[in-house]
């Protein structure tokens, strides 16, 4: 897998900040691993020209909040790159509506008819899966592939690169990647995920959104508009 194919776009800045990633040997099987999928006749999500959809709606230099998810939604349809993201004329995804529980609550939002949280995406939040990929109706099916290591690096890049983000890390999975971050030069958030199962032990009445548009505001930033246009 390398940028330089025709079939992979990856944004400038993101390219030149992770061009030594491509060369090094796990992204070349990893590259081989989802050909070898392919060709074995099984449904990989998101569509190949999506799968850097979120570090191409988001440049390196325009990141202001990283949401870190964990596997792209393995349905027809619904991934396109972003986590927690669904295409239009998809229906919400139970996590994301309580997302929205909560920005109602904690901004008096009214509650999109959509899922698609491309807007989030152009104004600076980072949506990042930690796997890329995965197959049709297997849900974490490619975690072991090598995405966990790319996405590290994606995670250890923006800390390094970038100062005074936010990062929302909800549940366990998105928290375990703290060790990557520089706590003295952003502000993390953490709380329960905003699934069905878990979103009521912490998630709903974290008050993240508001926190994370003050802290912008506190460091000369525009915040982030979270309500969601019609698409």
């Amino acid at each position: 897998m390398n940028p330089s194919d025709d079939r992979i776009k990856l944004e400038p800045s993101w390219k030149e900040a992770l061009r030594d990633e491509f060369d090094k040997s796990y992204m070349k099987e990893l590259g081989e691993f989802l050909r070898t999928e392919k060709a074995s006749g099984k449904v990989i999500y998101p569509p190949g020209p999506l799968i850097f959809n979120a570090l191409n709606s988001t440049p390196l230099d325009k990141v202001k909040v990283v949401i870190i998810g964990q596997d792209p939604y393995h349905g027809p349809g619904q991934a396109h790159g972003l986590c927690f993201s669904v295409q239009p004329g998809v229906p919400v995804p139970p996590s994301l509506q309580n997302i929205y529980k909560e920005l109602q609550r904690d901004l008096n939002i009214d509650i999109p008819s959509h899922g698609y949280l491309q807007h989030w995406a152009d104004q600076g939040v980072l949506l990042l899966n930690t796997s890329l990929t995965v197959e049709h109706s297997r849900a974490g099916s490619h975690a072991n592939a090598g995405w966990q290591q790319f996405t590290d690096k994606v995670i250890e890049v923006v800390s390094q690169r970038r100062d005074g983000l936010v990062f929302l890390l909800w549940g366990s999975h998105a928290q375990s990647k703290q060790k990557l971050i520089d706590p003295q030069k952003h502000l993390i958030l953490k709380s329960a995920h905003p699934s069905p199962l878990s979103a009521y032990r912490g998630f709903l009445g974290n008050g993240h959104f508001s926190r994370t548009n003050k802290f912008l505001e506190q460091h000369g930033e525009q915040p982030i508009d979270w309500s969601l246009p019609p698409v």
